[in-house]
């Protein structure tokens, strides 16, 4: 989703990737809360971190607490942190319930997008 609305709101100043020690799917329900919101993600796909090799990074940020901790070192890479946001796939409960989470998380996320790249050096 962090993804999605990188390419959506800052495209003229954000080239983003989604990638991870462990790439897989984008979850059905993540396509559907994005397009709630008019951004298409449904073609995205996570990418192993290795599939970047080569590709100079101004920032490496890590958005769930496993990709922190496992995630590799770039080699060049920019700044590298952690802004961490709750994994939605985790969420337990009715299709309401779980709805609202992904949600929950599509909109903080477009809200930390929104802050980009400022907040990035806070």
């Amino acid at each position: 989703m962090a993804e999605g609305w990188a390419r959506a709101l800052k495209s003229d100043r954000i080239e983003a990737y989604s990638a991870g020690v462990a790439p897989c799917f984008v979850h059905p329900l993540a396509v559907r809360v994005m397009q709630e919101a008019g951004v298409d993600i449904s073609r995205q796909y996570s990418k192993h971190v290795e599939e970047l090799d080569g590709i100079a990074f101004d920032y490496v940020v890590t958005l769930c607490d496993y990709a922190d901790s496992k995630c590799p070192v770039f080699p060049g890479q920019g700044k590298r942190m952690h802004r961490p946001f709750e994994d939605p796939i985790r969420a337990r409960g009715t299709e309401a319930q779980v709805l609202a989470k992904f949600r929950s998380v599509r909109n903080r996320l477009r809200a930390f997008v929104e802050g980009m790249p400022e907040n990035l050096d806070k």
